[in-house]
């Protein structure tokens, strides 16, 4: 007799359309008052960075400097100025529960638009790495997601976001291509057998955030946006994950910079 396949808490009790007991406002709230911190917004467009390569150049070169009422007890929030704006950006939130964790609060705090730019590995070659990929959509190999929304294979971006984009993102100094990603919990379990699953569904990279962050804006209807910089192919050769000149970041701020120009006035709906 076959055993009983086990019971997955990760799929049961979710009730998608019920209120949270424990709610992102009055964490930051409490927040606040532990640290007398000044009820101010952050700017209406912030940036994770993953891999923490934007936030150490800007604080390197004196362009970053700390936002003034950021109540996280887990991050600092840096604001810097583009093209005469200024920009949010949190270094080194690397994961979907802690990219999700991160993007409740800032959303709660005034940003209207996120941008994430995370490293990633080559599924699908589109070309020699490094250059950029914007994901239409991720697979939910993941446990955030699955708290936001209904199960399904995939996470959509926002279609009337992408398409307000893309006009902004040809003729960058990198590559940029849109494409799907594969979102994992579990870089260091990237089997063989999973990589061709994911090849043969025309995957183009694997990194760590995006279905997550894609579910919980459509939950929530909040403007995200994420790209994959291929940087790697998950270090099967030596001398693998190379970002370019100046760890990618003179090519990521380009992306930022192209993504608040074709989002200037879509970011205040």
């Amino acid at each position: 007799m076959t055993p009983p396949i086990p019971r997955s808490p990760l799929l049961e009790l979710k009730d998608y359309s019920a209120k949270s007991v424990f709610q992102v406002e009055n964490m930051l709230r409490e927040t606040r008052r532990q640290k007398g911190l000044p009820l101010l917004p952050v700017p209406a467009i912030c940036v994770l960075d993953p891999d923490g390569d934007i936030v150490r150049r800007l604080r390197r070169e004196g362009r970053a400097r700390p936002s003034a009422g950021w109540a996280c007890y887990h991050t600092v929030l840096d604001e810097f100025d583009l093209d005469g704006q200024t920009v949010g950006v949190i270094g080194c939130a690397v994961g979907s529960s802690f990219a999700v964790l991160v993007a409740e609060q800032l959303f709660a705090s005034g940003c209207r638009l996120l941008i994430s730019i995370t490293s990633a590995g080559q599924i699908t070659s589109l070309g020699p790495p490094p250059y950029f990929v914007l994901i239409d959509r991720a697979l939910r190999d993941e446990g955030t997601s699955h708290h936001y929304v209904p199960p399904a294979e995939f996470s959509e971006a926002n279609p009337e976001l992408v398409a307000r984009v893309l006009p902004y993102l040809s003729n960058l100094p990198e590559p940029i291509h849109i494409g799907a990603s594969w979102t994992t919990d579990a870089p260091f379990r990237e089997t063989a057998r999973a990589i061709e699953a994911s090849r043969a569904q025309g995957i183009a990279a694997v990194e760590m955030e995006a279905a997550a962050l894609y579910a919980f804006a459509a939950a929530r209807s909040k403007n995200v946006i994420c790209f994959a910089h291929v940087t790697n192919q998950m270090g099967q050769t030596e001398g693998d994950f190379e970002k370019g000149e100046a760890d990618g970041t003179a090519d990521a701020l380009a992306v930022i910079a192209a993504v608040a120009r074709g989002t200037m006035n879509f970011s205040e709906t």
